[in-house]
């Protein structure tokens, strides 16, 4: 398993992490198969969002004697109620549902309190204002949570929030099909089939620019639905080809500020899967030539930092200057975070011989030599 930092929090947490999906099937009985073929592999980061008195009580019981071996990314403002999960924004509630977090998962803190499903700049109002966010801040401050997160599908609320200096890490949808598609505030209408029957062309800007923000503020990034719920997987795919679970997890943890994805599973099987791209080949996980094959999806000119343009007759890494390249962009400045990590690249854009072999290698005809030329430009080496 590799490991990678959890942005400004320190946590060294598995690139692949694990979500709650099979936890409520047959009375929790899959929960303790799946921590343990979890933990056996390296997996150290679980997400638990649902209020599910059976979810949270089996994962509690599975984790008895090995709480410690793992990081919790637990969600409030999720309550149980006449037998259905709830979210809510009345404090009371809130303290009610956390309370009950920590006893079925006998545990006196949660490592990542995540701040549950902000899909609006006006919801983040809210909690800003609502009180949900100074009671985040009061279990920060008590030790009962060690970091707040917040879950969001919609970039510019998430945008928002992480602005605020408030969020330490972002819960966020993260795949090649609902990157395209512009900010909304119905989660619904990123796996809505018609929404993808016009040609979409290259990321959404809103959302190239929350990651790039997150990278230079250092939230750390957990993605959800890297698999758009298992659809990019089947021929129900959006994108018109299915994807592999290796050929999604590379491009989520591809994009900047990407810490782990969390691979939702309802059996060992599936869990598997996941688990197998530690040791996929760099062909298994090629995504670069599926995306061309997308009947509808236009990546020409975006560089996906999928590392076709390597290698560089002058050791340079194209993919690293392009990225600290598109963090300039993006801020209209050059952070000095930024300035810093180009700074310590052993070879830089004004190594550039302007050969072209990249550009010839690049699937999406991405204009490397003017990017190269820009870098120099911007960060005067």
């Amino acid at each position: 398993m590799n490991y990678r930092i959890l942005g400004r929090t320190g946590l060294r947490v598995s690139e692949i992490g694990l979500g709650c999906e099979g936890f409520n099937e047959e009375e929790g009985a899959r929960t303790a198969p799946l921590i343990g073929l979890a933990h056996a592999n390296g997996v150290n980061y679980i997400d638990l969002y649902s209020s599910s008195p059976v979810v949270r009580s089996s994962l509690g019981e599975a984790l008895r004697g090995r709480r410690e071996d793992f990081i919790l990314q637990a969600h409030l403002c999720t309550i149980w109620r006449d037998g259905q999960y709830k979210a809510t924004r009345k404090l009371p509630e809130v303290e009610e549902g956390f309370s009950d977090l920590l006893e079925r998962l006998h545990t006196d803190y949660i490592d990542v309190g995540m701040i549950h499903y902000v899909d609006s700049p006006k919801e983040w109002e809210r909690i800003e204002e609502g009180g949900v966010l100074t009671y985040a801040l009061k279990l920060k401050a008590e030790g009962k949570i060690k970091f707040i997160g917040m879950s969001s599908h919609n970039p510019l609320a998430a945008q928002r929030a992480v602005e605020s200096g408030y969020i330490d890490v972002l819960m966020f949808s993260v795949n090649p099909c609902y990157d395209l598609l512009p900010a909304g505030e119905d989660c619904e209408e990123l796996w809505r089939e018609e929404n993808y029957q016009k040609t979409l062309t290259n990321m959404d800007p809103d959302r190239e620019r929350l990651y790039e923000t997150c990278e230079r503020l250092g939230v750390g990034i957990t993605v959800m639905k890297a698999f758009g719920g298992g659809d990019l997987l089947t021929d129900r795919s959006p994108a018109g080809v299915a994807l592999t679970p290796a050929q999604c997890i590379a491009y989520a943890l591809g994009r900047p500020a990407v810490a782990t994805v969390l691979a939702g599973a309802h059996s060992e099987e599936e869990l598997l899967a996941s688990l197998a791209y530690e040791n996929a080949t760099q062909e298994e996980r090629d995504y670069a030539a599926a995306f061309r094959t997308f009947p509808r999806i236009n990546w020409t000119g975006h560089c996906m930092y999928c590392g076709h343009c390597a290698p560089c007759t002058k050791g340079i890494d194209v993919a690293a200057v392009t990225k600290f390249l598109n963090l300039a962009r993006a801020q209209g400045i050059v952070p000095e975070t930024v300035r810093e990590h180009y700074a310590a690249l052993e070879r830089s854009a004004k190594d550039c011989i302007a050969c072209g072999a990249c550009e010839k290698r690049c699937p999406f005809g991405v204009r490397i030599v003017e990017n190269m030329r820009e870098a120099v430009g911007i960060f005067g080496r």
